[in-house]
């Protein structure tokens, strides 16, 4: 479908440019938002008459959205969510939960100017693209974190998510560690103990022949005197 663009279009135009487009991209999107008009005879009679008016028009609005972005380009929003250790928000945020945000910080922004491919689910800072106007458009951060403090480390430039890996690590490597210090000193313990029953063992071994040796030697004594009486009788 051929169309009279009414306003910048970003990858089709600008004012009074005829373009062709998808029949479904016009029918549901550029002229029921009346961005365009349809390109026949009729309609461009009526666009070039009113071209000066649609045009000052466009730059009196740009001009107020170029104003207005001053108060919102750059500014970062904080929204608290729960999320998983591995940083997985449960549930997820939308348009409609960064257009609160930012109004609730003293702009005044609708969910049409928010540019969101698609929702976020996961801690972090995310750049967020607003259309405040067809030839303005600013960015916004949208600082999703679980509290406040982990909001300040994000702010600063920290990876919250990869920072509780590396405590995960740490901690991991930490009890391997401790559970290794644990088991050497079982084994030295363990050692220890062996030695010290093979020490008793030994000491009972020769406790038992020198046992077995006095009693020995008190048989062969008894055994020699009758033989010294007989001598002597």
């Amino acid at each position: 479908m051929e169309i009279i663009l009414l306003e910048r279009v970003e990858k089709l135009g600008g004012i009074g440019d005829v373009v062709t487009v998808k029949d479904g991209y016009a029918r549901n999107f550029l002229l029921p938002n009346k961005k365009a008009l349809r390109a026949n005879e009729a309609n461009k009679k009526v666009f070039e008459a009113n071209r000066a008016k649609i045009e000052a028009d466009n730059e009196a609005k740009r001009k107020d959205a170029e104003s207005a972005s001053k108060n919102v380009d750059g500014k970062q929003i904080v929204l608290i969510r729960a999320a998983s250790n591995a940083g997985q928000l449960y549930g997820s945020v939308t348009v409609r939960d960064i257009v609160e945000g930012l109004n609730a910080d003293g702009a005044d922004i609708t969910k049409k100017m928010i540019i969101l491919e698609r929702p976020i689910k996961t801690l972090g800072v995310f750049d967020v693209k607003v259309v405040l106007h067809p030839e303005v458009s600013i960015t916004v951060q949208v600082n999703v974190a679980r509290s406040d403090d982990e909001a300040e480390l994000q702010k600063d430039g920290v990876d919250v998510i990869a920072q509780m890996f590396e405590d995960e690590q740490a901690e991991i490597a930490a009890a391997a560690i401790e559970q290794a210090e644990e088991a050497e000193v079982a084994a030295d313990e363990a050692e220890e103990a062996e030695k010290e029953r093979l020490a008793k063992l030994q000491e009972e071994a020769e406790e038992a022949r020198a046992a077995e040796a006095a009693v020995e030697g008190d048989d062969g004594l008894s055994g020699e005197a009758p033989a010294e009486d007989s001598a002597e009788n």
